[in-house]
């Protein structure tokens, strides 16, 4: 088999897997943030959430999570090359990360499921910005194919990062001042 197919659906896969992973999360915030509504509105919205949650969970977001892996392993035994490249090994280990958050989530979605709130809004999307900084990193090590310098690659992450947090601060302020909270 040509690499290039297993390449184009490891890609795919991969593009469906952090679509789930964001949606997932804005979903655990409208239901977090249902909480605070009166009875039967927080019913309807909390019972409406656990439906799309677990169709997204299971039909999109965990079979892409395994399918992507599924490709990614396939291409890595046909091309073992790429395990000698040391951008690789930086790749793989912001991908096995990107697993670690993905238990989570289900962790959060197994909670929710229950009708059991843990974490505010505000932390839930903190939390969402999680699998937006590990995108960045897998992409450009994936383009550049370089591990640049582990300096400079930790400082542009962590000033990304600062920079996300500022933005959910200011739109945490945005919210608040425009009284979109309802």
């Amino acid at each position: 088999m040509d690499i290039s197919y297993l390449k184009a659906l490891h890609i795919i896969f991969v593009i469906t897997w952090f679509a789930g992973l964001f949606y997932i999360v804005r979903l655990f915030i409208y239901f977090a943030e249902a909480e605070k509504k009166e009875d039967p509105i927080k019913d309807i919205l909390q019972t409406q959430y656990k439906i799309m949650s677990k169709r997204l969970w299971y039909i999109i977001t965990w079979p892409s999570a395994i399918l992507a892996g599924l490709f990614a392993f396939w291409m890595l035994y046909l091309e073992p090359s790429y395990l000698l490249m040391p951008w690789m090994h930086v790749k793989l280990s912001f991908v096995l990360a990107l697993y670690f958050y993905h238990a989570g989530c289900h962790k959060v979605f197994v909670q929710q499921q229950k009708g059991i709130v843990k974490f505010t809004s505000f932390k839930l999307r903190i939390w969402n910005e999680v699998a937006t900084i590990l995108l960045f990193a897998i992409v450009f090590l994936v383009v550049l194919k370089s591990t640049i310098s582990w300096v400079w690659g930790v400082v542009g992450i962590i000033l990304f990062g600062l920079l996300i947090m500022l933005g959910i601060k200011l739109y945490k302020n945005i919210r608040k001042k425009n009284n979109w909270e309802n």
